[in-house]
């Protein structure tokens, strides 16, 4: 099961730029949580997608001299998904229909997520040289951070909420 789930279901086993493959296949279905949910019910998948994937690549990894093969993409699932916040959280604020969710905000966050999860400046390169499982995980939360942050700005830019 750890197996799976660090692979997010086999979508890591896709044999070019997995870590891109799992980010994009993160998007519909973080889609489905916020249509079904909001963003509460996306902010909580987020939060149990860091846990179990946590313990999903310690166990994968367990044993092995690499601490972050390219299979393992629930890392990718949870740093994508908060890049995603300001965009459900925005919708969920606004009332907008459950199923709502506009490409310009998910577009934004899946390019600026891959930009600082390749390029990993600053923290995002620390989390990634931690080399245990916890690192794993981390760096693509802090990217996934960064990303949002960016998300956030740029919404705010482009409604006009920061008097622009």
């Amino acid at each position: 099961m750890s197996r799976a789930i660090a692979t997010f279901f086999g979508v890591g086993l896709l044999p070019w730029a997995p870590g891109t493959w799992g980010s994009a296949v993160a998007i519909p279905v973080a889609w489905v949580l916020h249509g079904l949910g909001g963003f509460p019910l996306f902010a909580a998948a987020t939060v149990l997608v860091f846990v179990v994937g946590w313990w999903a690549t310690a166990e994968a990894t367990r044993g092995s001299d690499d601490h972050d093969p390219s299979e393992i993409v629930i890392d990718e699932v949870a740093g994508i998904w908060l890049a995603l916040w300001p965009l459900s959280a925005g919708l969920w604020h606004a009332d907008v229909g459950a199923w709502v969710f506009p490409w310009p905000g998910w577009v934004g966050a899946f390019v600026m997520f891959r930009l600082f999860d390749i390029w990993k400046p600053g923290p995002v390169g620390w989390a990634d040289r931690r080399g245990d499982a916890l690192g794993v995980m981390l760096d693509d939360v802090i990217a996934g951070v960064f990303a949002a942050l960016c998300v956030a700005v740029a919404a705010g830019i482009s409604h006009g909420l920061l008097g622009m």
